[in-house]
């Protein structure tokens, strides 16, 4: 998972912290600091992969070098 872009913003909206990872369709979480949305997106990054896996569909290779934006 650590080879993805991942993007942390906050949202004023949610009032909280998002965590994304673009290549990942939907992949994303929130967390009330940029760290605790990281440790959640980790989770649900697994997750993702996991059900992909199920599903039997492609999990996309990392194209980005960026780590966090």
């Amino acid at each position: 998972m650590n080879k993805y872009e991942i993007i942390i913003y906050w949202s004023e909206d949610d009032q909280a912290y998002i965590a994304e990872i673009p290549e990942l369709a939907g992949c994303m979480a929130d967390g009330v600091t940029a760290p605790e949305a990281l440790r959640n997106l980790e989770q649900i990054a697994r997750e993702w992969m996991e059900t992909a896996l199920e599903l039997g569909r492609p999990i996309p290779e990392p194209k980005r070098h960026l780590r966090y934006a």
